[in-house]
């Protein structure tokens, strides 16, 4: 009569995530496509180990579009410096390896992909902490870092 409860849970989730998207910062936003990349290679790896050949297409095809329109797009390469610019790299080799996944369907490239997704997931959520804390209480060292490229809060674009 009014929609299914999934329905209700579904729209529930979906304002859930664009709130905390509003009130994510750069950092936080980082992390949480790193979240959506992970999860869309577990499907895709899920999917594949099934033989479902277009969901896992769709799958991949989400990873790629977060790797490459979330968090390759979201580099700041003007002010990152060589990290960024490594960052760039990185991104497109694991884009390119996904492509190659889903052409051959061959799981061990998806989990070779989960695995530096994860790792610098890891990376970004251990400086979280430095990022929130320089953004707080700005100082002399902090302004420095800002303007030569190693302050981690400067590799992507706000």
């Amino acid at each position: 009569m009014f929609g299914s409860p999934q329905s209700g849970a579904n729209a529930y989730a979906k304002v859930e995530l664009e709130t905390g998207v509003i009130a994510a910062s750069p950092h936080r936003l980082v992390v949480m496509l790193f979240d959506g990349a992970l999860i869309a290679l577990s499907t895709a790896l899920q999917l594949m180990k099934e033989g479902n050949i277009p969901g896992k297409g769709q799958a991949i095809s989400k990873a790629i579009m977060i790797i490459d329109g979330g968090l390759r797009a979201s580099l700041n390469k003007e002010v990152g410096g060589d990290i960024a610019t490594n960052l760039d790299a990185l991104y497109g080799y694991m884009s390119n390896r996904l492509l190659i996944a889903n052409l051959k369907n061959q799981p061990e490239i998806l989990e070779e992909v989960h695995l530096l997704l994860s790792d610098l997931k890891s990376a970004w959520e251990a400086i979280g902490s430095l990022v929130d804390k320089s953004a707080t209480t700005p100082t002399e060292t902090n302004k420095d870092a800002s303007q030569d490229g190693t302050n981690p809060s400067t590799l992507v674009k706000a």
